[in-house]
C-alpha cells in the first residue's frame, strides 16, 4: 500500500521518528491509525448511547411523560447541571 501525504503531513511524520519515540515513518503512521481507529469506535459508542436515550426520550413522550418547558423548568434544569458540574469538579456549591 502507498499512501501520499501533505508535505506538513510528511514532515511532522520524520520529527516524530527524529524525537526517538518512533523507529520508522510506519510505526507512526500505524499508531495515528490506531487511535484513529479508537476514536472512531468511540464516537460509535457515543452515537448509541444517544440513539438509546432518544428512544426513551420519544418512548416517555409516547405515554405523555413530559413537562411542558417553562422559563421555570429552563433555570431549574441550568441548577441542577451547574450543582452536577460542581460535584463532579470537587467544587462546593
Amino acid at each position: 500500500m502507498n499512501v501520499s501525504l501533505t508535505a506538513e503531513l510528511e514532515t511532522w511524520v520524520q520529527d516524530r521518528v527524529r524525537s526517538g519515540l518512533y523507529q520508522s515513518a510506519s510505526e507512526v503512521v500505524r499508531d495515528s491509525l490506531r487511535l484513529l481507529r479508537e476514536r472512531d469506535i468511540q464516537r460509535q459508542r457515543v452515537l448509541e448511547e444517544l440513539r438509546g436515550e432518544i428512544a426513551v426520550g420519544v418512548e416517555q413522550l409516547g405515554r405523555g411523560a413530559c413537562r411542558e418547558l417553562t422559563p421555570a423548568l429552563v433555570e431549574e434544569v441550568k441548577r441542577s447541571g451547574r450543582e452536577a458540574l460542581n460535584m463532579a469538579s470537587g467544587v462546593a456549591p
